[in-house]
């Protein structure tokens, strides 16, 4: 045990839990639908379990050799940088309309939320599995930054990062169902999506100068 809590092991942590953090907090539509249920007070604890489940699953396919994969191969790396450049800033366009919409803001409070729990289930599994960034974010950012590191140290990097995941999904959950009192006003979902959008297309832009010069 003490063999495996080394420096180098847990820089790998702090790295993962850093890394997932600053991915996570954009919001796409998986937290959105997170947010929103939460302030709905619907089935918070399975709509963070399930979320942070599925997590844990694509980090852990991720960290357990794909990642290394997509570190190794220039080509799929520069293809999937490319992709996930471009995945994010499509969704930061999307979100900064959103936010310049107000009745696209409003909207989203008026719509009914999952009537069981076990729609709440499969649409909090379908937001997880189903959705593109999750696949950008776990797969190919987690998993190619944990591809440098030796078996052990990608586990405990995995690790971090569904720290970090559990800690943001049930904190948003819990936390967006003490806030409907302030959510109800749509000026608040348009700075939401507003900050969201530049979040992301931020993320976009720095994804496009890790590419190759001669590309």
């Amino acid at each position: 045990m003490v063999s495996w809590m080394t420096s180098d092991s847990l820089m790998a942590l702090i790295k993962g839990f850093v890394l997932c953090a600053s991915l996570i907090v954009a919001f796409g539509p998986q937290n959105l639908f997170i947010l929103q249920q939460g302030l709905r007070r619907q089935y918070l604890l399975t709509t963070a379990l399930l979320s942070t489940f599925g997590d844990f699953v694509l980090i852990g396919i991720s960290v357990g050799g794909l990642g290394a994969v997509i570190a190794a191969n220039q080509t799929v790396l520069l293809a999937v940088t490319l992709i996930g450049g471009l995945f994010l800033a499509v969704y930061g366009v999307r979100s900064l309309c959103t936010a310049l919409r107000p009745n696209d803001v409003a909207c989203t409070m008026t719509h009914s939320g999952p009537a069981t729990l076990q729609g709440a289930a499969v649409l909090c599994l379908g937001f997880s599995f189903l959705n593109p960034a999750a696949y950008v974010d776990t797969l190919f950012m987690i998993g190619g930054a944990s591809g440098h590191y030796p078996l052990h140290e990608r586990l405990i990097f995995g690790a971090g990062a569904v720290l970090a995941s559990a800690l943001w999904f049930f904190t948003l959950t819990y936390a967006a169902s003490r806030l409907s009192p302030i959510f109800c006003h749509p000026l608040s979902w348009r700075l939401l999506n507003g900050i969201s959008g530049c979040i992301m297309l931020g993320m976009s832009g720095f994804l496009f100068t890790t590419l190759p010069v001669s590309f």
